[in-house]
């Protein structure tokens, strides 16, 4: 008991600190290093209304559409152009779905799981599962084969065809979700019948007037003082026409690594050094596809089709000249004619395949192609034929029929035949896919083709010349400081400067350079008059100086500034006119005060905001019809667009067109807003809600 003692009488103090340093520590280590710690690096790629898009979670999308996107390209590959609509398309995607879940909650607005059932099997199945089970001979909802596919899925050891029903599942669901709250929000529109009828009360007569145009340019822009203060109250009056969104200037030179003479003599070397052995070799196929970039193609192209340059000295050559070199594009090349013969221009067939790439042995496929011959021959009707024994699943929904032409991509004893075969003929043809029985339907535009060899060589830039390319960027960054510097340099160099304005954070190409995702970068993280260092892109090298800074709200004065001097000066103008017009007591007095003469304008109508002669002046069109002047008396001075204005209503014409039925303009005009609430709906709860996109920082 005395050790405690003592401890607590000479060590309490100690203790108590200790016990407090070690609590303070625990809420520091979270607050620094924690989930959400002041030095933690965010990982949320943008927000909306409080709800984050984790960067796991956006490239995981984004990774799943690219997926489904290379699935539809031929080769399997996707470029940069494609990758970014598909950020693009996946964020706007997350910005739906939080912005539409939040309207749907706050509505009660919900599917239930017997709903989405009745999408399948109702009445009237959803349209995105009669599009998945459409038969593609009939082009008719198939119902029992739907029934097929739902009742094999506990089969599948997979899990693929329950994945798929899941994904179709939530697809409906989405689908009703927004169509139920489509519906709500359009039942809501409502066009009065009184204002159908005073409306069309207003439109049913014209107005023919008398007037007097004092246009803005009577006074000189020179006489006209303009401040500062007014200019910026001027946008602070009408802040709804000066917002911006966030944005970058820059100003740059691109040194271009473009190929020099040296470099072009490179490759006409190389072509020359080839063309002997293209004029005498007799394997012209592994030739130019060993030799040349644009590969060789086995087939014959019509005289209208060939797209080359120098194409009529081409089409012209004896069978075994050449031709060149030539530039195409960035291609010096050699032609060499291989032959020419009379063919059509586009041939129309029909086929049966019998498929021997699923293991059906070969002389069982071509006896039985041997059978669809003959029978064909002997009356059969072909397109029962095709239905019942074709293996082209791309031709079988439309009796077997393709048109092709000379260019079109088509395994070549296939089209080989379409094009030297008579129109009528039927043959039994094999491929690398089976035997096909081709009928020959019809054969158009007889004409010359022409079978041509093109060796090609690129014009390619060489280290040299682009190492001088870099060198000269090199030096120049290394010369500039800030945008002071960077100019004196270019006026002392003789550089031409160039402008890219409007950039925005998620920007992947500039105009004039390309691909420029890096720079982009740069700009957003750089302060205003910064020079860059050197830029590496396709053929160029870049240094560029930040020379304006935009930021989400108002546009400063600078950036606005000639459009809103001249609305300012342009009141100002009309103050004095109007002063100098007075109350005048008719249309003659306004035309003496003025020195300007009385004109006319007839049929004005109140729908249409343009005068005849005078263009777009509504103020003039809603005094022509102000009740309170009618045609007794002249108008007080209007600041119109283009002037100042008096006006006298001569007098007031019956509409020349008939007055609509008031239901129907009713119906009309509702229709109208319905179909503008489906383009831009979202566009209006997307401006209310809180948006943050920081896309730009981790890409």
């Amino acid at each position: 008991m005395s050790v405690i003692q003592k401890i607590r009488d000479k060590y309490a103090v100690v203790i108590i600190v200790v016990i407090c340093v070690a609590i303070v520590s625990f809420l520091l280590q979270d607050a620094f290093f924690g989930k959400n710690s002041l030095f933690r690096r965010s990982t949320s790629v943008g927000k909306v209304n409080g709800e984050e898009l984790e960067i796991a979670d956006y490239q995981k999308r984004i990774q799943d559409a690219e997926n489904g996107a290379r699935q539809q390209m031929p080769n399997g590959s996707i470029d940069e152009q494609t990758r970014q609509y598909i950020r693009e398309q996946v964020w706007n995607q997350f910005l739906n779905e939080q912005i539409m879940q939040a309207q749907y909650d706050k509505l009660g607005i919900d599917v239930t799981e017997a709903e989405v059932v009745d999408q399948f099997n109702g009445k009237n199945p959803n349209p995105i599962v009669v599009q998945q089970f459409t038969n593609p001979q009939t082009g008719q909802f198939d119902r029992a084969e739907m029934q097929r596919a739902l009742q094999n899925i506990g089969q599948d050891q997979s899990g693929r065809m329950r994945q798929a029903l899941h994904q179709l599942e939530e697809m409906i669901s989405k689908t009703q979700l927004q169509q139920k709250y489509m519906t709500l929000v359009k039942q809501a529109v409502y066009y009065p019948k009184w204002l159908a009828a005073e409306q069309q009360q207003e439109n049913s007569q014209t107005a023919n007037i008398s007037y007097v145009n004092v246009p803005y340019a009577t006074i000189a822009d020179s006489t006209i003082k303009v401040s500062d203060g007014e200019l910026n109250n001027y946008i602070t009056a009408h802040k709804s026409l000066f917002k911006t969104e966030e944005a970058r200037k820059v100003e740059y030179v691109a040194f271009d690594a473009l190929p020099s003479r040296a470099d072009s003599a490179a490759a006409l070397q190389q072509l020359a050094a080839l063309k002997q052995e293209m004029d005498t070799t007799k394997e012209i196929e592994s030739f130019i596809n060993s030799n040349s970039e644009i590969k060789y193609f086995d087939g014959y192209v019509s005289k209208t089709a060939l797209m080359v340059p120098n194409k009529d000295t081409i089409l012209n050559l004896p069978v075994g000249a050449i031709y060149g070199p030539y530039v195409d594009n960035n291609y010096l090349v050699l032609a060499k004619m291989l032959d020419r013969k009379t063919m059509p221009d586009s041939v129309k067939v029909r086929h049966i395949l019998i498929g021997t790439q699923q293991g059906l042995p070969d002389s069982i496929a071509h006896n039985r192609a041997d059978s669809i011959e003959r029978a064909i021959k002997g009356g059969a009707d072909f397109k029962a034929l095709v239905t019942q024994y074709s293996d082209d699943p791309g031709s079988k929904a439309n009796g077997g029929e393709y048109d092709i032409t000379p260019a079109t991509q088509f395994v070549k004893e296939f089209k080989d035949f379409a094009f030297d075969g008579a129109k009528g003929q039927i043959k039994v043809v094999k491929t690398q896919f089976g035997y096909h029985v081709i009928e020959i339907m019809d054969q158009k535009n007889y004409g010359p083709a022409v079978k041509v060899a093109y060796l090609s060589k690129p014009v390619d830039v060489s280290k040299e010349t682009d190492s001088k390319a870099y060198a000269a960027a090199s030096e120049f960054a290394g010369q500039n400081r800030d945008q002071k510097s960077f100019e004196k340099n270019i006026q002392e160099k003789g550089y031409n400067k160039r402008l890219a304005d409007n950039i925005r954070p998620m920007d992947f190409v500039i105009p004039g350079i390309g691909q420029a995702r890096e720079l982009v970068r740069w700009a957003y993280e750089a302060k205003k008059g910064d020079a860059s260092q050197v830029f590496t892109f396709e053929n160029k090298y870049v240094v560029a100086v930040l020379t304006g800074i935009r930021q989400e709200g108002t546009a400063s004065l600078d950036e606005v500034r000639p459009q809103v001097e001249a609305e300012v000066k342009k009141h100002k103008k009309a103050e004095q006119l109007i002063a100098k017009l007075g109350q005048p007591a008719s249309i003659d007095a306004a035309a003496k005060a003025s020195s300007q003469p009385v004109l006319k304008a007839d049929g004005i109508s109140f729908s249409t905001p343009f005068v005849p002669s005078l263009g777009f002046e509504p103020k003039v069109v809603g005094a022509a019809f102000n009740k309170s002047w009618g045609t007794a008396k002249v108008s007080a001075p209007i600041e119109g667009t283009a002037g100042v204005y008096v006006l006298k209503v001569d007098s007031y014409q019956p509409a020349a067109q008939p007055a609509q039925d008031l239901n129907t303009q009713r119906a009309a005009y509702e229709q109208g807003i319905k179909s503008m609430l489906d383009q831009q709906l979202f566009e209006v709860l997307k401006k209310q809600s809180d948006v943050q996109d920081n896309r730009g920082k981790f890409f």
